[in-house]
């Protein structure tokens, strides 16, 4: 198959898992035992459940972002060129 039948190249899912294994990061640092009916865990309002698991989240969901519209320099150089026999093909 030709390469530019994907829309992504091998460094953007390559990027995506790790954005995605960064969200997981920032789920699992966000879970911990609960608060029952018959005993209160002030461990559900630490700092790492409440301020640092969701920062890890969002920077997980970035990357993520980042990973999807990311372009190779080859698919750059690709686009150049396609740009420029089209401006050639065009001024003809």
């Amino acid at each position: 198959m030709d390469k530019r039948d994907f829309a992504f190249s091998k460094t953007n899912y390559i990027m995506l898992a790790i954005g995605f294994a960064i969200v997981i990061l920032g789920f699992i640092l966000m879970g911990g035992e609960s608060t029952t009916e018959e005993a209160f865990n002030p461990d559900i309002f630490s700092t790492r459940r409440i301020v640092v698991a969701p920062m890890v989240c969002l920077a997980g969901f970035i990357f993520v972002v980042v990973a999807i519209l990311w372009k190779s320099k080859s698919q750059k150089a690709d686009d150049t060129e396609d740009s420029l026999d089209k401006e050639i093909t065009e001024a003809k």
